[in-house]
This record gives structure tokens, sequence and C-alpha cells, in this order.
């Protein structure tokens, strides 16, 4: 597998450059989770409509492939996990690779087939995929699922990681990465930002308020 820093680097520009096209990142003011004023925000759910999701899901096998994380089948988070990793499954099928995949109901369901899991049985090694980490929430619901399956969590695949401090002094992904042994993948981190704004002038203004940003709220991650 190719892993040269000019291969990695054009797959992270694209994908950033596919995320301004479509507006799924955003530049001006907002509010996190966490109650930071950010200049920047990224939000998955704002892919409607099936192109935008196939190429979405090709840009995180990429990633996956490129870290060279070994799984069985994946899960999705409700509720944007879901279509995140069928949008991946669908990708590693066309390169002919059959990939199980998972996804969890918020509320149990009483009737019917019943329970809170939906889609293959939770086996093996199992890649959470999902859109970003803030508190690290939604991970640790489905890392409670997957072991309670009898399955073992391998790791997790995010879209975006902002690189910003969580509940101390570590990234929310280094929290995750040390609370449960898991290595993150991310397709793009808050550096390929920085530097895909460097190569375009007709954002490149954002430039110094993420900087400022990141010098506030930054924490270096490899």
């Amino acid at each position: 597998m190719r892993t040269e820093k000019g291969v990695v680097d054009s797959f992270r520009q694209q994908f950033l450059a596919f995320c301004v096209e479509r507006e799924i990142l955003r530049f001006g003011e907002f509010t996190t989770k966490a109650g930071r004023r950010s200049p920047y925000f990224f939000n998955a759910g704002l892919v409607d409509d099936g192109v935008a999701l196939a190429a979405l899901g090709q840009f995180y096998v990429k990633a996956i492939d490129t870290a060279g994380i070994a799984f069985d089948m994946l899960f999705g988070p409700a509720y944007k996990g879901i279509p995140l990793a069928s949008a991946v499954a669908i990708a590693y099928a066309a390169q002919n690779r059959v990939c199980r995949f998972a996804f969890n109901r918020k509320e149990a369901k009483t009737h019917g087939e019943g329970g809170n899991l939906i889609g293959a049985p939770l086996r093996g090694k199992v890649l959470i995929v999902d859109d970003v980490i803030s508190a690290g929430t939604s991970v640790r619901e489905s890392v409670t699922l997957i072991r309670a399956a009898g399955a073992e969590p391998c790791g997790v695949a995010i879209a975006l990681d902002r690189c910003e401090r969580g509940s101390g002094e570590l990234s929310a992904t280094q929290e995750v990465a040390r609370d449960y042994g898991l290595p993150v993948v991310s397709i793009a981190k808050l550096d390929d930002l920085m530097a895909y704004l460097q190569l375009n002038t007709a954002l490149a203004r954002y430039g110094e308020e993420i900087r400022e940003y990141r010098s506030r709220y930054g924490v270096d991650v490899e």
C-alpha cells in the first residue's frame, strides 16, 4: 500500500475541498458543544444526497486503509454513524470486499425483533465509524455495546479531528485512545485544514482566525 506523504496529503486535501464545496465545512462564528466560539464548523449531517454520501464513504476507506487497521465489521453509532458506516460498507463493496455492519437504536425496541441493535451480529474486530469526536459519548456507548455482545472494538474512524482539548490537556481523540486503548483514524486533521486554507486564496482570510483558535484550545496530534 502506498502511503507516501504526497499521496496521503492528496486525498486529505481533496476531502477538505469536497467538504467546502458541499458546505459540510463552514466558516464564520459557531459555538461548539464545549461552549467554545469556533471560526469553523463541520457537520456530516449536511451530506444529504447519494453522490455526496458515496464520495464520503470513499474518503473514509482511503483513511482506514492508509492507517492499516484490521477489522472484521463496522459499527455506526446512532444517528450520524448509521449512514456513515453504510457508506463505508458500500465503498468497500466497490472493491469487492464484503463488509458487514451494524448500528444501534437510541431506545431499545420492545416489539418485533426487539433489542437496540440492527444489522449483522457483532462479532470479531469491530471498527466504529462516526463523524467527529467531541465528548466521546458515542464512542463510550459503542464500546459498551460491542463488548457486551462479546466482540472486540478495534478502532474509531472519524471524518475530521479538530485536535483540540477535551476535558483535560489531551485532545478528545487522545482521550478516547487513552481510555479505551483504541486507535483513532481521521480523514483529515486541523493541520490539514490549515494547509488547505493557505492554498485557497478565497478562504485564506479564515486561516488567522483558526490559528488563534488553535493557540487557545489546540493540542499537538501526530
